[in-house]
């Protein structure tokens, strides 16, 4: 902990706000959220943390991506309404999932090639599943899908003991509430839905 810098002291709070308003479906999920992803960027790099490097350069995209979503009026209402994944979404998200598996251990194999110290641990194909993880939560996210907090919750379940073993402490203590706050946030949501559902 005492290793900690600013930097991620700062990003931490603002990783922690983004995800308590995506818990309460505010819009503010996104500025926040893109505060955040842009210094771990940085600090990704710096822990060669490349796979996860990149999935903050992907939620910045996805954050702007999402903030168009969530202000977009879908059939005649104020703005995107949550909902639960249809079977389709559920197969897409999956396929989503694999192809996404493939296509960053094809980066990781390109930048990285022979890096025999690098590829000496379990980190690169950890880092790289809980990526795929969290693209795909992102995505569903955007879309304002109850499931999005499974995938969360499974990622985030998998990043704590990660980002501890890397050295960054106040990171995978961000996992560990985000990890609560994202199975409050799933049954949240699904409360939401259900509640819409007996509205309408």
């Amino acid at each position: 902990m005492l290793d900690t810098s600013w930097l991620e002291i700062i990003a931490v709070i603002f990783g922690l706000l983004s995800v308590w308003y995506a818990k309460k479906a505010n819009i503010l999920v996104y500025p926040t959220g893109i505060v955040s992803v842009l210094i771990y960027v940085y600090i990704c790099l710096n822990a060669q943390l490349y796979a996860d490097m990149g999935i903050n350069a992907f939620y910045f995209i996805m954050s702007v991506y999402g903030w168009i979503m969530w202000t977009k009026k879908v059939e005649n209402k104020k703005e995107r309404p949550i909902s639960f994944n249809t079977r389709k979404d559920n197969l897409i998200s999956v396929g989503f999932f694999i192809f996404s598996l493939f296509v960053i251990l094809f980066l990781l194999k390109y930048f990285k090639g022979d890096d025999v110290q690098y590829w000496s641990t379990n980190i690169p194909y950890i880092d790289t599943f809980t990526t795929a993880i969290f693209i795909v939560g992102m995505w569903l996210m955007a879309m304002k899908k109850v499931e999005n907090w499974i995938y969360w919750i499974v990622g985030d379940l998998i990043s704590i003991p990660m980002y501890f073993y890397k050295g960054l402490v106040f990171t995978s203590l961000q996992f560990l509430i985000f990890l609560i706050i994202a199975i409050l946030g799933y049954l949240e949501w699904r409360k939401m839905v259900k509640t819409n559902q007996i509205i309408a």
